[in-house]
């Protein structure tokens, strides 16, 4: 999506922020409560019968059985440590051995993670029991905060892929990186919110994701880890947490983020195969000065989506295939959930009045 939409807020590790009010958080309900998800907006309702009609799932909060000593037993030896060096600083993260062959091992990571080593410096790659290895990267797309490195070892323990589109709110899950260095941690808890907007980065260099939150405990050095689901399936890679500190280093509150494994997939198989990726393009620039809820377009792009749909400018942005839209960021983040060539449902208020839905094919171009 083309944008000249400023950076907002601050407080997140490694400058992650949250904005907006797309996603719907979990209530507070106690431990074994039966709820609703509603399927099309994933809102959370008190069951108060143990029942849910058709067009919601039936959740127990915290009552999911999930048998975290076998998924830490079966997953940690495709999780890895990730350690950078170079004249840029360095760091550490997580990663989770994506494809294996006899001679070569593929690695999810966040971008942010090994962003210090894009142009110098190295990269080591620790396995669970121990043995290091130097990786190289195949490529990354910090739009994403997605990046794959390569190492000249083959026959690892590939981590299995899930589907985060069929995730509820109040799901248990299961959190293994490494915090602060403390490789093959393991926390555990629930999805919180899903379609969460979070940007991450710096100014003109953002990264957007449509989140998964969640509560189990991720901290600094987690970034590039697996979220995995009651049958330890990845569903999302771990990127970023709320923190009160002004300058982000404090730890876990309970405010955890991850990339959606399905939109991460995608992206990573493009990496993979070409060393570079695509994004969706809506076809769009927001007015920045728009103060009022959802996207108020400024202007369009000749010959995009949204132009060629006859989205008219002036309008404002109220949904996306029915998830509600707060703000400019909301909107980028949702087209970005989408794969190039996807049509999605637009629903504006006219700069002449009423309401209009509009049918919209996104474009592509190449990501950053």
């Amino acid at each position: 999506m083309k944008s000249s939409i400023a950076k907002l807020g601050v407080g997140f590790l490694l400058g992650a922020t949250v904005v907006g009010g797309v996603a719907t958080a979990a209530t507070s309900e106690p431990l074994g409560t039966k709820a609703c998800v509603d399927k099309r907006t994933q809102v959370l309702y008190l069951s108060s019968n143990g029942t849910c009609p058709a067009s919601r799932t039936l959740v127990t909060l915290g009552g999911s059985t999930i048998d975290v000593k076998s998924i830490a037993a079966l997953v940690t030896p495709s999780v890895v440590s990730i350690k950078v060096t170079s004249i840029n600083g360095s760091g550490t993260g997580s990663g989770s051995i994506y494809k294996s062959s006899s001679t070569t091992s593929y690695i999810i990571t966040n971008s942010h993670v090994i962003e210090n080593a894009a142009t110098t410096g190295t990269i080591l790659v620790e396995l669970s029991n121990g043995d290091t290895f130097s990786a190289t990267i195949v490529g990354r797309d910090s739009t994403y905060d997605i990046a794959v490195l390569k190492v000249d070892k083959g026959n690892l323990p590939i981590i299995s892929i899930g589907d985060s589109s069929k995730i509820s709110v109040g799901e248990a899950v299961v959190a293994i990186g490494s915090p602060l260095g403390l490789a093959s941690t393991v926390t555990s808890g629930i999805v919180s919110a899903l379609n969460r907007p979070v940007t991450a980065g710096s100014l003109g260099a953002e990264s957007y994701v449509n989140a998964i939150q969640t509560d189990a405990a991720i901290n600094p050095g987690n970034s590039g880890g697996a979220l995995l689901d009651s049958s330890g399936r990845i569903i999302g890679v771990n990127s970023a947490i709320a923190s009160l500190s002004s300058d982000g280093t404090a730890g876990n509150i309970g405010l955890g983020f991850s990339i959606p494994i399905n939109e991460a997939k995608r992206v990573v198989d493009e990496l993979i195969q070409t060393g570079k990726s695509t994004r969706p393009v809506l076809g769009i620039f927001f007015d920045t000065t728009y103060t009022g809820t959802g996207a108020k377009i400024l202007r369009l792009s000749p010959g995009d989506g949204a132009e060629n749909a006859g989205i008219p400018a002036g309008s404002v942005i109220r949904s996306i295939d029915g998830v509600k839209i707060a703000d400019p960021v909301g909107a980028i983040v949702r087209i970005g959930s989408y794969a190039p060539g996807t049509t999605v449902t637009v629903v504006v208020d006219l700069p002449t009045g009423g309401q209009k839905s509009f049918k919209v094919l996104l474009g592509s171009a190449p990501s950053n």
